[in-house]
């Protein structure tokens, strides 16, 4: 398991500062554009943003300090694995203004077709569908490829041609002298937008965007022991780009509702079930809820209201790692409300019978919470 501040050469203290301030040394060296595209590179360039991601966030940071990645797992924080797109996405978020970098990396021009842009949306899940996995249906509305133009833009019939302002770069250089020397601006094209292209003779529909809205239905496979707060991403099905750029992405976030047989930490479930004295005492066999189904536990005799049984395996799958969380069960006394003229009786007798406590239960209680305080 990786150490997040070792992946960025920082100290534990770190300051924002500085932690950005590596991460950018490091992305500019292993970012793909300047390696060629090299798997390595592309893996450490993953790495380290994914690092840079949970330590910029104070959130996470908090959890991963006290915790370690294994508390980001728990849901709470939204810890995900990022992939590429992610990753490259989360470098031009914070650091796409400085100096150029297109330029620096090799970036497509300002002639190419910009992409389309990502979807969020918010899938509600039950506890029983995170328990198994699910997959849904979600309807979207998204810009699509005009069917007239084929998502070029031009009329059926024409064609784009070349933007006389930027002879088809897409951009505009501008020199300037000052007292330092002479700098050199680079700016979007004004009359084709940063496209290299303009549109003579607009399609009709789309009025030469290329797009129009459509709905559209996605298949979500979500799998098991996502948490509240989690996501995935969905390549290439978002809204499609101008004149035929690329599709962006949709974003699933998960929300799961509250189970009221449950509270939920992590992977593991927790919950109470209540047992009459004479079960408690003499030893019985109870059922219980899991996620999915109930199961069987036996109360041995003599158990004390309040023990907490741990049924391992029978908790949430882990995402992201082998192994499936455990299923903690409270057993509480129950006590009725009202009692018949027998029952009366016989709890009047048993409390002849067990007129006070032992003395030397008292200690042994205490000792107890002593010992699960740590004290």
């Amino acid at each position: 398991m990786a150490d997040f501040y070792l992946t960025l050469g920082v100290e534990r203290d770190a300051s924002d500062d500085d932690i950005k301030r590596s991460y950018r040394k490091l992305a500019m060296a292993y970012h793909p554009d300047r390696n060629g595209g090299a798997k390595e590179a592309e893996e450490k360039f993953k790495e380290i943003t994914e690092a840079y991601d949970v330590l910029r966030d104070p959130q996470k940071r908090a959890t991963y300090d006290r915790y370690g990645e294994a508390g980001l797992r728990g849901g709470t924080a939204g810890f995900h694995h990022v992939d590429l797109s992610e990753a490259l996405g989360i470098f031009m978020r914070d650091f796409g203004g400085f100096g150029g970098l297109d330029e620096l990396f090799g970036g497509r021009g300002g002639s190419s077709p910009r992409g389309g842009t990502d979807i969020k949306i918010t899938l509600q899940l039950t506890l029983v569908e995170v328990a198994t996995g699910v997959e849904k249906e979600v309807k979207l509305k998204v810009l699509d490829a005009c069917d007239r133009c084929k998502g070029s833009g031009a009329e059926p019939g024409s064609k784009a041609a070349k933007c006389p302002t930027c002879n088809g770069q897409g951009e505009v250089r501008r020199a300037q002298r000052s007292f330092f020397g002479q700098f050199v601006t680079v700016a979007p094209c004004p009359t084709c937008k940063g496209e290299g292209q303009v549109i003579e003779t607009p399609c009709k529909k789309c009025r030469g965007d290329g797009r129009t809205r459509a709905d559209k239905t996605i298949k979500v496979s979500v799998p098991a022991g996502v948490a509240t707060g989690q996501y995935m991403s969905l390549r290439g099905v978002g809204n499609a780009g101008t004149r035929n750029g690329e599709r962006g992405d949709v974003h699933v976030v998960f929300e799961v509702a509250d189970d009221p047989r449950f509270e939920r930490e992590g992977e593991d479930l927790y919950t109470e079930v209540l047992a009459t004295y004479a079960q408690l005492v003499l030893g019985a066999t109870v059922e219980v809820p899991t996620a999915t189904s109930r199961v069987a536990l036996e109360i041995p005799a003599s158990t004390q209201s309040g023990q907490v049984f741990h049924l391992r395996g029978r908790g949430l799958a882990r995402v992201n790692a082998a192994g499936t969380g455990d299923l903690h069960v409270r057993v509480q006394l129950w006590i009725p409300e009202r009692l018949s003229d027998e029952e009366m009786t016989l709890v009047q007798r048993l409390g002849e019978l067990q007129a006070n406590v032992p003395t030397d239960r008292g200690k042994g209680l205490w000792k107890k919470m002593r010992e699960a305080l740590g004290a």
